[in-house]
């Protein structure tokens, strides 16, 4: 599910579900060209996603798997503070199904947290500049696997945005972890008219995939939302994500899973914040 949501991210462009209008056609007269808007979003969100890093914020993760009649057959909440240990984010685990985190939980995390406390400057700097890697790659792929179409425009909850439809470019060659991905999805895509950052996304699986090691099977129809808060300066991250995918376990067993993320409380991250050994716990060290 998390290769699911960072493929589909990046190939989507952006965060959706806004309250917004009707789209309407555009002047293309008095629009930039779509590579222009296309770039300077690239560049954008680039920037909008090194600065994610430098923020403290509450994540809750909600996994629903249902039936083949849309019910609701069993459900799976977590709430996560994400805190700075040793200068890089940590993800503590606050609440499982509204209770305090197990005996067992407490002990991973706790281990989780001393093993990223024994990490070496030089370890610590190689692992984050991997990551880093990881994600402008994607960012970079993206003119590269899409073509894009200016439909209209539009306003989402009260800013001015182009609209993008965003499909498949024929003959894209996939580069990276996760480019043989991009060819499988389409979406339409809504940039900001004044700094260019993705406002929302709405993307959708048109071919198979397999991921996790070939086990599990995405299919046609699976279908993700998301939406964009804009904080600073220019700056927009994630605020709300929904995903209904429908997959196969080993080809066999039929799922369809519901996965809602929440972000909120925002905060630029304050030197000399760490984690307790007990999940919940922050304090600001001296």
């Amino acid at each position: 599910m998390r290769i699911l949501i960072i493929m589909i991210t990046a190939s989507t462009g952006g965060f959706a579900q806004g309250n917004g209008s009707a789209i309407q056609p555009q002047n293309h007269s008095m629009a930039p060209d779509v590579h222009t808007i296309v770039r300077r979003s690239i560049a954008a969100t680039d920037r909008s996603w090194r600065a994610r890093i430098r923020y403290t914020y509450v994540e809750r993760d909600e996994d629903r798997r249902l039936d083949s009649h849309g019910l609701v057959k069993s459900a799976d909440v977590e709430v996560s503070t994400i805190i700075f240990v040793n200068g890089v984010p940590f993800e503590q685990l606050v609440k499982h199904n509204g209770l305090p985190p197990s005996p067992a939980e407490q002990r991973k995390q706790k281990e989780q947290l001393n093993k990223l406390k024994r990490e070496t400057p030089e370890e610590r700097t190689a692992r984050l500049r991997q990551e880093e890697e990881d994600n402008t790659s994607l960012i970079r792929e993206v003119p590269l696997a899409f073509d894009f179409g200016l439909i209209g425009d539009e306003i989402v909850d009260g800013r001015p945005a182009y609209v993008l439809q965003a499909t498949p470019h024929p003959g894209y060659h996939p580069h990276g972890k996760y480019g043989g991905m991009f060819s499988k999805v389409k979406g339409k895509l809504w940039v900001d008219k004044e700094n260019f950052g993705w406002i929302k996304a709405d993307g959708q699986v048109i071919q198979p995939f397999s991921i996790g090691l070939f086990l599990a099977r995405v299919l046609p129809g699976s279908h993700i939302t998301m939406e964009q808060t804009r904080v600073g300066d220019g700056i927009w991250i994630p605020q709300h994500i929904e995903i209904r995918a429908a997959a196969k376990i080993f080809f066999i067993k039929s799922l369809i899973i519901d996965k809602i993320l929440s972000y909120s409380d925002y905060r630029p991250a304050q030197t000399g914040v760490t984690a307790t050994a007990q999940a919940g716990t922050v304090l600001q060290t001296r």
